[in-house]
């Protein structure tokens, strides 16, 4: 019942990309994509695959959430490459507001 509710407020929370377009695009060559439909057109054997398919629902979740993991990542990375460019600049502003207080002092 918790994950259903948690999947609709997500349908909810979906831009209209998403909406619109709910596949990722596939980073695998052509001939990657083939050998991986390929694969999947086999029926299962082995347990673990068996146990697989009962989650393949969750596979949108996990596309999502990776993805919000992967932008959280970068945001982070963005974040530490502003405080480091700030602290730069905040050192270059305090070399010239010396230099400035130097210049004032002599006449």
């Amino acid at each position: 019942q918790r994950i259903l509710r948690l999947a609709e407020m997500c349908r909810r929370l979906e831009t209209e990309e998403e909406k619109v377009l709910p596949f990722y695009p596939s980073s695998l060559a052509e001939q990657e994509q083939e050998n991986a439909r390929r694969v999947l057109e086999q029926p299962a054997i082995e347990p673990l695959a068996l146990a697989l398919q009962d989650y393949v629902g969750l596979e949108r979740f996990w596309k999502r959430f990776n993805k919000a993991k992967l932008e959280e990542k970068a945001l982070e990375q963005a974040r530490a490459a502003l405080a480091d460019r700030n602290q730069n600049l905040r050192g270059l502003l305090q070399q010239y507001l010396a230099g400035v207080a130097i210049n004032q002092k002599m006449p």
